[in-house]
Order: structure tokens, then C-alpha cells, then sequence
């Protein structure tokens, strides 16, 4: 049972890290005019990631400033995410896992 939950955790987990690239990757295509956001289903799905997005960025946007106009709060969160992934919930359930089994 706490493997079950280990496994739905990391891959929440891996599904925002994988948010989190798409919105970086989309906000310099919008930037540098590759798509636009004139068309209905851009515009949606990048409103789409950045309301995913932006509850786990603002915090890291709050202490950072951006450097030279780049904003590297995404670089942060997914290093943040991805130490959270490796280490803590391995650590958070190893007891459970010797309790439950």
C-alpha cells in the first residue's frame, strides 16, 4: 500500500516537472514569435500551464529576481521537485513501508 502511494506521488511529481518544461518551452516560442497566442487552442493551453504552473513558481518568482531579463524560478522548481523526488519521499515512507509492508 505505500508503495501504491509512493508511485502516485512521484509521478505527480514527474507530471509537474514535465508542466513545467512545456510552460518554459511555450513562453519562449510566444516570445520569439515561433506560435501565437492569437490562435484559440495556443492561447488555452498556455493559459492551461501557466495556471498548473504558477501556484509552485510564484514562490520561487517572489525570492528571485529575474537575471538580465531571464526569469530562472522554473530551474529552481525543478531542482527543488526533482530533490523532493529522490530523496524525501523515499525518506517519508520508509517507515511506512516497514509498518504497512
Amino acid at each position: 500500500m505505500a508503495s501504491f502511494v509512493l508511485f502516485i506521488l512521484s509521478n505527480l511529481i514527474g507530471l509537474m516537472e514535465f508542466a513545467i518544461i512545456c510552460s518554459a518551452v511555450l513562453s519562449w516560442l510566444v516570445a520569439f514569435e515561433v506560435i501565437n497566442t492569437r490562435n484559440r487552442f495556443v492561447y488555452q493551453f498556455v493559459r492551461f500551464l501557466d495556471s498548473v504552473t504558477y501556484p509552485l513558481l510564484a514562490p520561487f518568482r517572489k525570492m528571485i529576481p529575474p537575471l538580465g531579463g531571464m526569469d530562472i524560478s522554473p530551474i529552481i522548481a525543478l531542482l527543488v521537485l526533482q530533490g523532493i523526488n529522490r530523496y524525501l519521499l523515499p525518506m517519508a515512507f520508509a517507515p511506512l513501508q516497514s509498518v504497512v509492508g
